[in-house]
C-alpha cells in the first residue's frame, strides 16, 4: 500500500504532536496503521462530543474519515446502526472498521459525505429535505431475527428510561446549581413528566438529531452521520436539539420541515412534546458539561443554565 503513518511518522509526528497529546496520538497511530492508509494530513474535526473523529487528506487526493468512539458500547452501536441504515437513509459508506485492542474501543474508516454542517442559513427546501431524512430514518423499526448487542430497545419502559437519564444527569446538575434552582428543576420534571401524549414508536431514534449531524451540499442534504448514541424507542426525543439549534429561529424552514416529514409518515403534536424535551435537554446538558469539563464546555453550560432557568423560574 505505499508509505504507511509509520513511514512518514517522522514528517508528521511533531505537526500532530501540536494538537494531540502522546496518548491520542499513539492511537491514531494504530489506527492508521490498521488502515493501512497513505495519508498526507490529518484535521480535527469540529462538534464532534462522543467520538474522536479526524479528516484524513490521504495523497491521492481522497477525503476520508477515521473515527474512534470513546468506548467499546458507542463502537458497537455504531457498527450495528451502519448495518441497519445502509440502503435505508443517506449516511456515509463504512469503508472498514477496527474492532481495537486494549488500548483502543475501536475504529471505523469512513466516506466523506459532500458539503458541510447544516445552518440556518439554508433554503426551506432543504428543511422539507431535513425532514424527510428524519421521517425516513424513523420509519426504519428493529429488525426480525437479529440479535442487537449495542443497539437498545427502549420503547417497552420508555418513560423509565428518560427517567433514569434525568436522573443520572442530575447527580451531576447538583454540583453545578444552587440549591434552589436545583429542587425547583427537580420539582418542575416531576410535575410534567405525565403530560405527554402517548409514545410513538418504536423507531430507530438517532438521539443527537442536530445540525452538525447533518450535511448539506447547497441546495441538497447529502445525508447524517454520528450514530453512537442510537437506540429504538420513541421519535420525540430526535425533534428537540433540532429545534434548538436550528428549527426554532425560523417559522418558514419549522414549516417546510414539517412538511417534509409528513410526505412520509405522520408527524407527532410537537407542541405537546416540546416543553418537557426542551426542559429535560437544558438540564441533562447541564449535567454533561459538568461531566465533560466546565471549562471546555463553558458556553455550552451557560446557555443551558439560561434555558434551565426560563423553564423553571
Amino acid at each position: 500500500m505505499g508509505r504507511t503513518f509509520n513511514s512518514i511518522r517522522n514528517i508528521k509526528v511533531n505537526m500532530i504532536a501540536q494538537y494531540y497529546n502522546r496518548e491520542v496520538c499513539l492511537m491514531l497511530n494504530s489506527v492508521i496503521n490498521q488502515f493501512r492508509l497513505q495519508v498526507q494530513s490529518i484535521s480535527d474535526v469540529e462538534n464532534s462530543h462522543s467520538s474522536t473523529v479526524y479528516k484524513c487528506t490521504l495523497r491521492n487526493g481522497e477525503n476520508i474519515f477515521v473515527k474512534i468512539p470513546y468506548t467499546k458500547l458507542k463502537w458497537q452501536r455504531e457498527l450495528e446502526a451502519y448495518e441497519i441504515l445502509k440502503g435505508h437513509v443517506a449516511i456515509p459508506k463504512m469503508l472498514d472498521y477496527w474492532s481495537g485492542d486494549e488500548e483502543c474501543p475501536g475504529a471505523f474508516l469512513l466516506s466523506e459525505l459532500k458539503g458541510k454542517q447544516l445552518t440556518t442559513e439554508v433554503a426551506p427546501t432543504v428543511a422539507f429535505q431535513v425532514g424527510v431524512l428524519q421521517a425516513t430514518m424513523h420509519t426504519v423499526q428493529p429488525p426480525d431475527g437479529k440479535v442487537l448487542t449495542g443497539i437498545q430497545n427502549e420503547f417497552s419502559h420508555w418513560s423509565n428510561f428518560i427517567e433514569k437519564q434525568f436522573y443520572s444527569f442530575a447527580e451531576d446538575v447538583r454540583l453545578v446549581l444552587d440549591e434552589n434552582l436545583y429542587t425547583k428543576a427537580i420539582e418542575k420534571y416531576e410535575n410534567i413528566k405525565h403530560q405527554l401524549p402517548p409514545n410513538d414508536g418504536p423507531s430507530f431514534i438517532h438521539m443527537d438529531f442536530r445540525p452538525a449531524n447533518i450535511i448539506t451540499d447547497g441546495n441538497k442534504v447529502s445525508g447524517m452521520i454520528d450514530f453512537e448514541s442510537v437506540r429504538f424507542g420513541s421519535t420525540e426525543i430526535d425533534f428537540i436539539k433540532l429545534y434548538r439549534d436550528f428549527l426554532r429561529f425560523n417559522p418558514t424552514l419549522y414549516q417546510a420541515f414539517q412538511e417534509g416529514y409528513k410526505s412520509i409518515r405522520p408527524l407527532i403534536d410537537l407542541e405537546a412534546v416540546l416543553p418537557f424535551y426542551s426542559f429535560t435537554d437544558a438540564f441533562n446538558s447541564i449535567g454533561w458539561s459538568k461531566r465533560r469539563g466546565i471549562e471546555k464546555n463553558a458556553l455550552f453550560l451557560e446557555e443551558n443554565l439560561a434555558r434551565l432557568k426560563n423553564f423553571v423560574m
